[in-house]
This record gives C-alpha cells, structure tokens and sequence, in this order.
C-alpha cells in the first residue's frame, strides 16, 4: 500500500514536472506575440481550437471601436460635414454684396452666423483633439506597465525552472523519483516517507508557483494586447481629429474673410444705421441690481443660478467677439461658460454642446440660469434672466445686451 502511494506520488511529480517545463518553454515565446497571433505549433489541438476563440474576440472588439468610435466627451451633436459647410462658404462669398441697408444687415446677419458656426467647430475640434491626446499618452503609459508586467512575469517564470528541472530532470536520470531507489536507498521506512513527502512538497509549491506565473503571465499578456488595439485606435482617431482640423483651419480662413465683410459692411454704417443694426433685436433696457433682486435666494442651486445670472449681467455693454470667453469680450457660447466658471461651474464650450450638456427643458418651463438655443444647428445662445428676458452676446458691433428671449428662434433650452 505504501509503494502505491509512492509510485502514484512520483507519477504526479513527474507529470506535474513535464508539464511545467513545456510550459516554461512556450512562455518564452508567448512574451513577443499580440493577442491575434495563432498557437504554437507543439501546442495540443483542443487549445488552438480555445487560444483561436480568445485571441479573436479582443481583435474583433478592437475593429468595432476604431469602426464605431464614440465623439470626445462634451463635443455635443456632430459637426456639419466638411463639403456642406465648404459648400455655404462659397455660396456666401460669391454672392455680391447688396446696396440696399436691409439687404447689408441680412448678409452681415448669415455671414456672422456662418463665422460663429464654424468657429465653434473649431473650438470643438480643438478641444477633442486635446482629449484624444490625453488618452493616447495614458495608453502608452498603460502599454509600457503592460510590457513591464510581462517582463516581470517572464523573469519570476525563468526563476521557478530550477525547482521544475530538479523534478522533471530525475525522471531522465532515474534519480530519486523512481519508486524503488526511494525505498531501496533509504535508510529506513521514516527516511523513505520523509523523502516522499518532500518530493511531494516540492511538485504542489511547483504547482503553484507555475499556476499563479502562468495566471501573471496571461493577464498581463491580454493587458499589453488591449492596450496596443487601444493605442492604434486612440492614434486612428488622432489622425482623424488633426484631418478634421485642417479642413477647419482651413474653412475659418475663408470665413476670416468672410468676418471682414462683416466687419466692413458694419463699420461702414451711419451713426443711425448702426443704432438699427444694435437694435434689430428689441434691446431691453433693465435695472440690474433691481433685477437681480426678484430671482430666488433660497438654497445653494438658487445661489448658483442666481451667481451666474448675474456674472452675466455684469458683462452687459460689453464688445463681441469671434472665439472670445472674457473677461473683456465675448461671444454667444463664451460668456455663458465666463458665467457658470464665476459660481465654480464648468459647462462645455460651444453653443451644441451646451445644448447637449445640459438637462432639457421646454420654453415653458424656463428658469433664470437657464441656456436658451437659437436658430437651426444651435449655432446661437443666450442666458434666460426671468421675465421673459434673455441676457447674450449678439454680433459684431452689438454689446452683450438683454433681449426678449422669443426675439429668434428658438430651437432648444437647458438647464445646469
């Protein structure tokens, strides 16, 4: 019964020793694969047949996201497609520029509207661009982990073959796991007992110490291959955000000539015809301290709302600008970011986003604090102040004044 126990027990060590020095071999090899590389040739069929499964799942994952890749966090709806947008500017810039006042305030109207759209594009762009980058540096940083976890994971597995070859080694030699050397050559029962029980010994911290290198060693090798697909797809899309910008830079340089026309038709303006052009909106004149004293007081929202209603209040006069978020100037979707950031609140740049960022409401329903959208695209916005008023900046020439909040079209509202 005894010599059972020790044969069954060599026979474990043995097994468990070949095996773990296959295993030793084929690590090697694996450390300089990707996750889509087929199996070793000396590898047994069943686990091709399971390797092939699990290396095709991560790549057909990959392939889905640089396919299906989602817009930078806070980008709001897509942008107009280039040729479209392209498309517009020509129109724009080829039709002759009118004689009439009505016709001069139409076309400085659609072109200021036109610069406004394609400069927040810009601003969006620009601002996925810098959080692809950012993605791209974490995921070389997690690559480089990944490569160092394998390498790690490489030199704990070449540490463990001195162990693994003093028991797969005396199989070859005959050594002191044959059966009967074991009894034979023992000095008596206790001594053939203890050095069963420590060939014993030996193959379990064997066992183990391979199962959890081996465990390391796949985990960190799935690591490192996610973290290459991610890599390509984050540089996939980096290369696609920096075409985007260039087509972009490239549209806001002929709009720059477009924002010219403007600038031109506007200042080329009488003294009253200026006034018609600040007016066309049915500026409202309001007692700001007076105003600002009916919004509600009560709880930490109402302060916020309260806190950036008036941040915006106090901008009131001052000029527009392309682009600009203060403190001096402004445009739409700038003063109402400048706004929020004065009570600790950061909303997204532009006039989409912001219209996607927040909770919607319906024009029923507004509340001071509240983002009002304009005009198809939502290439315009204003702040709801109460009473029916809106506090925006508007366009050249005009200052950040208060209109009637229904004085455009509205296309949407939210609230932060």
């Amino acid at each position: 019964m005894q010599s059972a126990f020790l044969r069954h027990t060599v026979r474990q060590t043995i097994s468990r020793a070949a095996v773990f020095a296959t295993i030793g071999g084929l690590s090697a090899g694996a450390i300089t694969t990707t996750a889509a590389d087929p199996a070793p040739q000396n590898q047994a069929p069943q686990n091709q047949a399971q390797d092939q499964a699990q290396n095709q799942a991560p790549q057909g994952q990959g392939q889905a996201g640089q396919s299906a890749a989602a817009p930078a966090p806070g980008e709001g709806p897509a942008a107009k497609p280039a040729d479209a947008e392209a498309a517009e500017v020509q129109r724009l810039l080829e039709q002759p520029v009118p004689t009439d006042f009505d016709g001069l305030l139409n076309r400085a109207e659609t072109i200021s509207r036109a610069a406004a759209a394609t400069s927040d594009n810009v601003e969006k762009t620009r601002a996925g661009i810098a959080e692809n980058q950012a993605r791209i540096d974490q995921i070389k940083a997690d690559t480089q982990r990944s490569e160092e976890q394998l390498a790690q994971a490489q030199q704990r597995l070449d540490g463990s073959q001195t162990s693994v070859s003093q028991i797969s080694s005396a199989k070859y030699r005959g050594a002191t796991v044959d059966a009967v050397s074991s009894v034979v050559g023992a000095s008596g029962p206790q001594a053939a007992i203890d050095r069963t029980a420590y060939m014993n010994a030996l193959a379990d911290r064997t066992d183990r110490a391979v199962s959890a290198l081996e465990a390391d060693l796949q985990s960190a090798h799935e690591a490192n291959s996610a973290a290459k697909r991610a890599k390509a797809q984050a540089e996939f899309q980096a290369n696609n955000l920096a075409q985007r910008q260039r087509e972009l830079d490239e549209r806001n340089h002929t709009l720059t000539d477009l924002k010219a026309q403007v600038t031109k038709i506007v200042d080329g303006f009488t003294p009253e015809q200026k006034r018609q052009w600040v007016d066309r909106k049915g500026p409202i004149d309001v007692d700001v301290a007076t105003f600002l004293g009916k919004l509600p007081a009560a709880g930490p929202a109402s302060a916020n709302v309260g806190g950036a209603v008036a941040a915006a209040m106090s901008k009131l006069g001052s000029p527009y600008a392309w682009g600009a978020a203060g403190p001096s100037a402004f445009d739409c979707s700038g003063l109402m970011m400048w706004a929020y950031q004065q009570v600790g609140k950061t909303i997204p740049r532009t006039s989409q986003a912001q219209l996607s960022g927040g909770k919607q409401v319906s024009v029923q329903d507004l509340q001071p604090g509240d983002i009002v959208a304009y005009y198809p695209g939502a290439t315009h916005v204003g702040m709801y102040i109460g009473d029916g008023k809106l506090v925006h900046a508007s366009d050249y020439g005009i200052p950040v004044q208060v209109v009637p909040v229904n004085s455009m079209p509205i296309v949407g509202a939210v609230r932060y």
